[in-house]
């Protein structure tokens, strides 16, 4: 454990990844940030808000994303899951579902 480390205290580092619908307005996300230890899902929203990063903005302006979100590629919805205790790497992931069989552009 390094100096910086002991200096963040309990904290974890979540990644976050935001990719919504096409639209003005939108903006993608691809960041990192840190939380305290046992900080759950629905905490992370509110920590978000509070660093800038629009993940509450994400979920109002397309709920649906609130209920496709993935952890660490587990579906992991915001209703549901909520109350899931994050872990230190996590990623978490909000982004329109591809049905199965769809073309995507690469």
């Amino acid at each position: 454990m390094g100096i910086f480390d002991r200096l963040r205290g309990d904290q974890i580092k979540i990644h976050i990844v935001i990719r919504g619908p096409e639209g003005e307005g939108w903006q993608n996300v691809d960041t990192h940030i840190r939380v305290p230890a046992g900080t759950t899902i629905a905490q992370l929203v509110d920590a978000a808000e509070t660093a800038r990063i629009p993940l509450r903005t994400a979920l109002a302006n397309a709920p649906e994303l609130g209920e496709t979100m993935r952890v660490n590629q587990e579906p992991c919805s915001v209703t549901a899951h909520g109350d899931r205790i994050l872990a230190d790497g996590d990623q978490v992931l909000l982004a329109p579902v591809v049905p199965a069989g769809s073309a995507v552009d690469s």
